[in-house]
């Protein structure tokens, strides 16, 4: 993992010369750093890294913003944003963006390894805090993965605003089954399980169930 290759981007230079101290510290391959959104880009274009770690808000262009370059550009960079802000739209956006990682600036020293182990392994990492916030509405792709295709049927029914009894009827199943489906998916996909908190998900991912 240590020898994936990483840019950094932060225009506060004791933050950005903090984080770098502590990758170079534990041997990670820094091969550029940059004070500005442009800069950033540049040195993604240029150097094609396997990881960009970037301040979410910067001058001439914001992490998001570069994420979205990156994307439209077809460059493969994983895109790691620290940032303080904890907006649900933020990070809803973040992952329409397949963005990585998102670590809040008050715990990215502790978090920032965990983060570019997960990402170096193709697992999005995003700051438990977060998850805590917003009620668990972030999956990974193994945890969707681990869905049979019966449950993800299921999982695009209640998405579509099914009940139990409707569901059970389309699929020729039996109302309990539904229901011992539906407590599968909730364990695997780490939901808490309160009234509603399935259809809640389901909606707000609907777009990786297609």
């Amino acid at each position: 993992m240590k020898q994936q290759s990483i840019i950094t981007a932060d225009d506060h230079p004791l933050l950005l010369k903090g984080l770098n101290d502590f990758l170079l510290e534990k041997e990670y391959n820094i091969i550029g750093s940059a004070h500005n959104g442009n800069d950033a880009f540049s040195l993604i274009e240029k150097e094609h890294p396997e990881i960009a770690i970037l301040d979410i808000q910067m001058p001439y262009m914001s992490g998001l913003e570069i994420a979205k370059k990156c994307k439209e550009n077809n460059i493969t960079t994983k895109i790691v944003l620290i940032t303080l802000h904890k907006e649900k739209e933020l990070y809803m956006k973040a992952q329409e963006l397949n963005i990585f990682g998102y670590v809040l600036k008050e715990f990215a020293l502790e978090e920032i390894e965990t983060c570019l182990h997960n990402v170096a392994d193709g697992e999005p990492y995003f700051s438990p805090k977060i998850r805590e916030q917003l009620g668990n509405i972030f999956v990974s792709d193994s945890n969707l993965n681990s869905l049979t295709p019966s449950e993800k049927k299921i999982l695009k029914l209640i998405a579509d605003d099914k009940t139990n009894k409707e569901i059970a009827s389309l699929l020729f199943i039996s109302h309990r089954t539904v229901e011992k489906h539906r407590s599968n998916i909730i364990n695997k996909l780490n939901l808490e399980p309160k009234t509603n908190s399935l259809l809640i998900w389901a909606k707000e991912n609907h777009d990786k169930l297609l």
